[in-house]
Parts: structure tokens; C-alpha cells; sequence
């Protein structure tokens, strides 16, 4: 545009110049008039020379605005030079600040950031991801307070034969033989309070609700030849055991990484233990059945945790393993309903577990996560010896999660398990809403 400007400013002048030289020829070639007075000569010299003058202060003026464009030429193609190369310095920087990885995150947390986009540096937390276990894999953030309704529903049903007697020869039994369905369901309503005391540590509080049902289907065969069956049903609710714990990330790894996240959570004993509730004899010497179900373990329980959450492109790895210290204790008391049955120390097996699984970001609100859960169950022990006809026990589920982001605050979660063992619950599934202030 510069350019240009200069092409006709140059012109005009040179219009101007032509017109002027024309206009003085004009007046010098112009035939006498005699009617006419004859000009001067003197006079004519003078106006020429003064027309000459203007025209020299016309082209000094040409020049000094040519030099002036040609230095405004100059400063705006540096211009232009600095303005083609200043975003690809911030981009960058930005590169750098930022994780290449991208995470995919559904319970989002309650920052806001869209699922599916890469943790910010300076956060240095771990992604979020629909959560399938107990620990959740997110920490909260420094001075917020998240609040987590939540309801577990599981179902399961179990067939166990047990023979009270001797044999002489094997398949020959002498004594009592009761065989037993139990159909079991039990529905834990929840309130979870997590705060973040840095963005690295949080601790957390669990109240629970409890309800349990049990249906007992029990037909003594040698007792009475009948084939019909009987059909005991007990029940129980109430506060089940509180549960306070803390987590603490352990590094703040480079992006490519993973995040590790070290925890210990208290269980209380809370809720109604089985030592509290009434028994009813089914008969001499079969297994008595419970009036009422407690609602809680009946032991304190100490349990370390470790984690790891390894964020890739763009699938999410998670994992972790826990040691469960079920604390013994001298309970010193006689069960209710239950002649000759005085229970002393008894020391519950303490548990080993292991979990991993993957999630998925689908898009910015909504995440999948699958996962595998295995505990192993130690044997209880009464007054310092394994307790007759326990057995260690092995619990296996296997989980699929799906969490979708309402708002920067609230999400959605539900997870599902299925049980792939004869001691796990057949089916469960859990509810989850945390809402974070």
C-alpha cells in the first residue's frame, strides 16, 4: 500500500511539472496581439526563474518522502519478521509445560477440566478415571471439600453341605447330614467426606448405612426323611463401621511417567458384630442360624495401600495392592441362644489384595474403565488355634465402569462386578455421585 502511495505521489508531481512547463511555453510561443501590449521581458525572465525554484523545492520534497517511505518500508518488514516468528515461541513453551500424553477422564474431578485433555503441569495430579475400586485414584485438590453419596447393592448365593458325623467307609456316613442354600443380599447407603489438605494429600471419613437379608433354605436328610425343605429368613440394619483414611502422592513424575499414591485406612467396628446378635438351634447338633444379621465385622482393621496410575495415549493403566490387618480380639463372652458356646480370642485371617485395569476417555464428559479385583482371605484362628472347618478364602470380581461429568462440579458414576469365584457375590453394583465445593 506504501508502494503505491509513493507511485502516485511521483506521478502527481510529475502531472504538476508538465502543466507548468506547457503553461510556459504556451506563454513564450504565443503569437503577438496587436491590439495587445508587448510583455516585458525582464518580468518573464523572473517568473521563469521563480517557477524553477518551486520546481527544485518540489523534487527536494519528492526525495525527503521517498527516503521517509523507504525507512518505513524497512521497519515494517521487520515487523512482519517478528510477528511470523513470536507464536511458535509460546507454543513451545507450552509443549514443555504440558504432558504429551493425553488422559481420559469421566469422574472428573471437580476442577472442570474437560475429560480427554492432557493434566496441566502445575496441577501435578494424577488423571481422573471412572472409579471401579474402593481407592479412589484422584486426590482432591488443595483446600476442597468433596462430598460422595453413595449405594452398593450385591446379591449372592451359595450351596454348602455339612456333615456332622463319622465315617467307617468311604460314602458311608454316620450321623447328621444338613444341606443348605443361602441366598443373600445386603444394600450399603454412604456418605463419603474427602479433603485435600495439599494437592498431594487428602484424608477422608465413611459413614455407612447397612441393610442385609438372608434366605436360608435347610433340609436336614438324616433327620427326618421328609423332602421338605425349610425356609429360614433373618434380616439386619443399622450403622455399619465408619471408616477413616489418607492418601498421599508419592512423586511428582515427568510427563510419560506414572503417579504413585500411598494410603492406610481405619476401619472401626462400629456396627452390630456377629457376637452381638441372638442365635436359634436348628436341632442337636447342626449349626444354629441368626435371629438378626450384624451389620458389622466385629473387628478393627488396618489397612496400607499402594497405587499407580500410569497415563498414555490414550488409554489410562491403573493398579495397586493392599494389606488388610484384621486386629484380634478377646471377645470373652458366651453366644446368645447357643448352649456350650463360649468365644474367647478369636483372630480373623488378615487379607492380600491385588487390583488393575485400564480406563478410557469416550469423550469430554464421559469415561469407561474395566478392572480385576483378587483378595486372598488368611484362616481365623480361636484362642491361638485355627479355628475347625475354616478354610482360607479367595474372592475374585471382575468390573466394568462407566462415569459421566453432569458439571465442573458434579459427576456420575456406576460401576458394576460380577463375581468369578463360588465365595465372591454373584453381582453388585455401586452408585456413585461426588460433589465437590
Amino acid at each position: 500500500m506504501m508502494t503505491k502511495n509513493r507511485t502516485w505521489l511521483r506521478a502527481g508531481l510529475v502531472m504538476m511539472l508538465g502543466v507548468q512547463v506547457v503553461h510556459a511555453q504556451t506563454v513564450r510561443q504565443a503569437p503577438p496581439d496587436a491590439a495587445a501590449p508587448q510583455p516585458d521581458l525582464g518580468q518573464l525572465r523572473q517568473q521563469v526563474a521563480a517557477q524553477a525554484l518551486k520546481l527544485a523545492e518540489q523534487q527536494r520534497r519528492i526525495d525527503e518522502s521517498n527516503r521517509h517511505l523507504d525507512a518505513l518500508e524497512k521497519k515494517l518488514e521487520a515487523l512482519q519478521k517478528q510477528l511470523a516468528t513470536a507464536p511458535a515461541k509460546p507454543a513451545q513453551a507450552a509443549s514443555r509445560a504440558q504432558p504429551a500424553t493425553r488422559v481420559s477422564q469421566a469422574d472428573a474431578p471437580p476442577t472442570g477440566r474437560p475429560v480427554g485433555q492432557a493434566p496441566v503441569q502445575e496441577d501435578s495430579r494424577p488423571p481422573a478415571i471412572a472409579p471401579l475400586f474402593e481407592q479412589p485414584g484422584v486426590l482432591s485438590p488443595r483446600g476442597r471439600l468433596t462430598l460422595e453419596p453413595s449405594l452398593q447393592y450385591s446379591y449372592s448365593s451359595s450351596d454348602r453341605v455339612s456333615i456332622v458325623g463319622y465315617t467307617i467307609i468311604p460314602a458311608l456316613v454316620i450321623g447328621l447330614i444338613d444341606v443348605r442354600t443361602v441366598h443373600r443380599t445386603t444394600a450399603v447407603a454412604g456418605l463419603t467426606a474427602r479433603y485435600g489438605l495439599t494437592n498431594r494429600l487428602e484424608i477422608e471419613g465413611r459413614v455407612p448405612y447397612v441393610y442385609r437379608n438372608d434366605d436360608t433354605v435347610s433340609r436336614p436328610i438324616d433327620l427326618a426323611p421328609s423332602s421338605a425343605a425349610i425356609v429360614f429368613n433373618a434380616d439386619g440394619s443399622g450403622l455399619g463401621d465408619i471408616e477413616l483414611a489418607g492418601r498421599y502422592q508419592l512423586n511428582v513424575p515427568k510427563p510419560g511417567n506414572p503417579y504413585f499414591i500411598g494410603g492406610l485406612r481405619l476401619k472401626t467396628r462400629t456396627g452390630e458384630d456377629p457376637f452381638e446378635v441372638g442365635y436359634l438351634s436348628a436341632g442337636p447338633s447342626l449349626p444354629s442360624l441368626q435371629t438378626s444379621l450384624p451389620t458389622g465385622s466385629g473387628f478393627y482393621s488396618l489397612q496400607p495401600s499402594l497405587s499407580m496410575i500410569y497415563p498414555t495415549d490414550p488409554a489410562v493403566f491403573f493398579g495397586g495392592i493392599n494389606y488388610q490387618w484384621n486386629i484380634k480380639r478377646d471377645v470373652n463372652k458366651s453366644l446368645e441362644g447357643v448352649e456350650s458356646s463360649f468365644v474367647g480370642e478369636v483372630d480373623p485371617g488378615d487379607a492380600v489384595g491385588i487390583n488393575f485395569g485400564m480406563g478410557l476417555g469416550l469423550n469430554e464428559r464421559s469415561s469407561f474403565s474395566i478392572g480385576y479385583e483378587h483378595t486372598w482371605i488368611g484362616k481365623t484362628k480361636t484362642d491361638g488355634d485355627i479355628t475347625v472347618g475354616t478354610t482360607s478364602l479367595q474372592t475374585a470380581s471382575l468390573l466394568l465402569g462407566y462415569a459421566y461429568r453432569l458439571n465442573k462440579n458434579t459427576s456420575l458414576s456406576l460401576s458394576i462386578g460380577a463375581g468369578l469365584t463360588d465365595d465372591s457375590p454373584d453381582t453388585q453394583f455401586t452408585l456413585r455421585m461426588p460433589y465437590t465445593f
